[in-house]
């Protein structure tokens, strides 16, 4: 009988780590391989997060000279990215529920793939706002599900590993920036060619996705998935696995749009969205029309964008150990402040030291997604909470680029645009500090 025992409880043991007979999966560690290529996911799929607007913003000039656009149209071209975000974005935790976050993510590279490849060769606005829409469906997806799964992962580091992904995100967006128009000219001078390329880090992304499609693991919106127990039954002989479903309680329904933390950090993502996207789509165009050679453009641009790349992995770490963000956001705000001021002052003769400030005043992205991990106590928290942060924050940033080409197009000049981008700065620093307060959307929805 004690032998036999022994054989029981080691099946028992072996079997606590399989999936139970009603197929209930077991929540167990992630392995060591997996967590490595999580890691090399998060940072290949951001490095593809940017590029298709920025290497874009380097060359407006030539695809709006090739395609026939007015200052209008392209302004309209610059808001197609936050629309896309705004709209597909909302999408990604229901779709992450039924097929997985890694599946969606590699899905959302593979659309990122195939938007960059047939965009530059449609031939027309119409169909490279429509390839452009695929690949930007592609970035909203993964915009969402990044820091669900840095909370699913690495949920002991949420700071590190948000700042490793806003560190990649950053330079990609800055490599796109600086290296698109010499590579251009290096591939012939097809404006085309020197798009499509980018096709090709896309592609690369897709990879360390592939063995993860199949891993649903704990949906990010639902408790952990039961336990198999074992007890033994009194008085009924040798021990015997019984296996019953253990559940989580599930967490009453988070109804978001209550808490006033979740909108202010709605309305600071959406005003740093619109800025970024300015940014990103314009200001290349606006050191060219100072006199400043295309090239060097760029590279204004790519300095911009890459100072993103030490404070988006030095300013999450910081975040997370203050109990208020206000008084980062106020510091990246007067960087902003004063990097408007001096464009519309001289933005020939100061441009590399405003491109520095606007860069500084940029890193609010990674500001903000630190915030969405550490105003929600739960993984179901943050997925929501992301989730509508950032759909409503691009719905209103959506205005923003398409205002700046009308300005720009009937004013004939800088002047109105980049008073619009001062004005937008005093209520994200505003909105921001409320959204920086130690608090969490669970606690205020609750009440």
């Amino acid at each position: 009988m004690a032998r036999e025992e022994t054989r029981t409880a080691k099946s028992t043991t072996a079997h606590s780590s399989a999936t139970p007979p009603d197929g209930g999966p077991l929540v167990a560690a992630p392995r060591a391989w997996a967590v490595r290529l999580v890691v090399v996911g998060i940072v290949l799929s951001a490095l593809n997060l940017r590029p298709a607007i920025t290497s874009l913003g380097a060359l407006l000039e030539e695809v709006r000279d090739g395609l026939g656009m007015s200052g209008s149209v392209a302004g309209l071209l610059t808001s197609v990215p936050p629309l896309c975000f705004a709209v597909f974005g909302v999408m990604a935790p229901r779709l992450a529920r039924r097929f997985g976050a890694g599946a969606v993510v590699c899905a959302g590279m593979v659309a990122i793939t195939t938007g960059l490849l047939i965009r530059p060769y449609t031939g027309s606005t119409a169909g490279f706002l429509a390839a452009s829409a695929l690949a930007l469906m592609g970035i909203a997806v993964s915009n969402v599900l990044m820091p669900v799964i840095v909370k699913r992962w690495f949920p002991d580091r949420v700071g590190s590993m948000t700042g490793l992904y806003s560190m990649a995100l950053a330079l990609g967006t800055s490599a796109a920036a600086a290296v698109t128009v010499p590579m251009t000219e290096a591939l012939g001078g097809s404006w085309q060619s020197g798009l499509a390329v980018w096709a090709g880090l896309a592609a690369a992304a897709v990879l360390p996705w592939i063995p993860l499609v199949r891993d649903r693991g704990p949906a990010p919106t639902e408790p952990k998935a039961a336990r198999s127990v074992h007890t033994r039954v009194e008085g009924a002989g040798p021990v015997r696995p019984v296996h019953a479903r253990v559940k989580s309680p599930a967490p009453p329904a988070l109804r978001i749009t209550r808490s006033r933390t979740a909108w202010a950090l709605a309305v600071f993502f959406g005003l740093q969205a619109t800025a970024a996207y300015i940014t990103m789509g314009w200001m290349a165009q606006i050191f060219r029309d100072a006199g400043v050679p295309a090239g060097t453009a760029g590279l204004l641009l790519a300095v911009t964008m890459v100072m993103g790349v030490p404070l988006a992995f030095v300013i999450p770490r910081v975040a997370t150990r203050l109990p208020h963000q206000g008084p980062i956001v106020i510091a990246l705000g007067v960087c902003g402040l004063a990097g408007y001021a001096g464009l519309y002052l001289a933005p020939a003769a100061g441009a590399w030291a405003w491109a520095v400030l606007l860069g500084i005043s940029n890193c609010a992205f990674p500001l903000a997604l630190t915030m969405v991990g550490m105003r929600a106590r739960t993984g179901a928290g943050v997925a929501q909470l992301s989730a509508f942060a950032q759909s409503t924050g691009y719905l209103i940033s959506i205005p923003g680029p398409l205002l700046v080409g009308v300005l720009y197009q009937h004013s004939g000049g800088w002047g109105l645009p980049i008073a619009l981008m001062i004005g937008l700065m005093v209520p994200q620093m505003a909105v921001g500090v409320l959204a920086g307060r130690d608090r969490t959307v669970e606690a205020e929805a609750a009440r």
